[in-house]
């Protein structure tokens, strides 16, 4: 912290008569009140340095304030480069566009299996991410029995595992000017399904606490359009604390319409207080109609491009939290869920115009 320093302007010296004994003592416990003040202002200051002063992280549309972190996808870079080695320059081209935009970076326990493990790779995109003014957006998903209703991208952590998991993200995370977590996709609708409900909401509302206190800017997912009803779902998004974050996410990995989305999306932060919300419209762009198949259905195309939203709505803005060139999993021609698929990346693009 840096002092007001000034001119001391000095009185004719006088005699100052006799001293009361205890005025040396009050002195020094004056000085010590003043010193002790000073520094809790300068521990606050510091606490507060990230985020600005006195600012909720959960109050900020991140997207709004800075673009979203585009980090190269190896995968779709090698492809791009053998398709341009083999004398298909168009494919190359698609290929590289899909690659130029932002999308969410999959925090996954088969990737990053220990703590010490996804606190490495965090801090390193943090440390990519800050020289920049750029806001990454990872999305954290290890939740136990992980995709219990479909099996194609079943795995997860231990319950035990699971929180030491969260709290290292949490601590990475919070290194950064600027971060926005995506909290476990369809985690809360198919708990109802899987009647593991008691068990997600106490792991989530731990996750949800733990990333909110390090000033994480935190979104929970909430499903789709046409899957768990708003009603039914909001009071799990209530148990699981949503209402002290920024808010929840809709359409993760899926395909439903952006008027559905956004209809349902409405009707759900309506009924949490007006919480905010984000929808992945990477897949949906092929027009209207719910879409019942959601692994790798047929017939469908790249959607609108991310970008931040200011129209009154909670909407905060539209992203690509899916790769859209993975595979949702061994369905309909598809390689292993998360794997890339050349072939569906170039047709989902030619279907939107590319």
């Amino acid at each position: 912290m840096r002092g007001v320093s000034g001119h001391l302007h000095h009185p004719p010296v006088r005699d100052p008569g006799p001293r009361h004994p205890h005025w040396a003592g009050r002195r020094l416990l004056t000085i010590a009140v003043v010193l002790a003040v000073v520094g809790v202002v300068a521990v606050t200051a510091v606490r507060h340095f990230r985020a600005g002063p006195f600012e909720d992280p959960q109050g900020v549309n991140q997207f709004e304030r800075h673009p979203q972190l585009n980090g190269d996808d190896p995968a779709l870079v090698a492809a791009s480069k053998q398709a341009a080695a083999d004398g298909d320059a168009e494919r190359s081209q698609v290929l590289e566009r899909i690659d130029g935009v932002a999308t969410g970076l999959w925090l996954t326990p088969e990737r990053y299996p220990t703590p010490t493990d996804v606190r490495d790779y965090v801090v390193s995109v943090v440390a990519q991410a800050d020289p920049d003014g750029t806001v990454p957006v990872f999305v954290v998903y290890g939740i136990p029995d992980r995709d219990c209703t479909g099996q194609l991208s079943a795995g997860g952590l231990s319950a035990d595992a699971y929180l030491p998991w969260v709290e290292a993200i949490a601590d990475s995370v919070a290194r950064a000017d600027q971060s926005v977590v995506v909290l476990e996709p369809d985690a809360l609708p198919s708990a109802i399904q899987c009647g593991v409900v008691d068990q997600r909401v106490q792991l989530m509302a731990s996750a949800v606490d733990v990333l909110r206190d390090a000033g994480v800017t935190t979104y929970v997912d909430a499903g789709h359009s046409d899957w768990v009803p708003a009603d039914q779902l909001a009071p799990l998004l209530e148990r699981v604390g949503v209402g002290s974050v920024r808010g929840f996410t809709t359409n993760v990995s899926n395909y439903q319409p952006t008027t559905a989305e956004t209809a349902y999306a409405e009707q759900l932060s309506g009924l949490l207080d007006g919480a905010h919300y984000l929808v992945d419209t990477g897949r949906n762009g092929a027009g209207a109609g719910a879409v019942t198949d959601w692994c790798n259905p047929p017939d469908q195309a790249l959607g609108r491009q991310p970008g931040y939203v200011d129209d009154g709505s909670a909407l905060d803005a539209y992203v690509w939290i899916k790769p859209v060139g993975e595979s949702d999993g061994t369905c309909n021609g598809g390689p292993a869920a998360g794997q890339l698929w050349v072939q569906r990346a170039v047709d989902l693009a030619e279907a939107a115009g590319w």
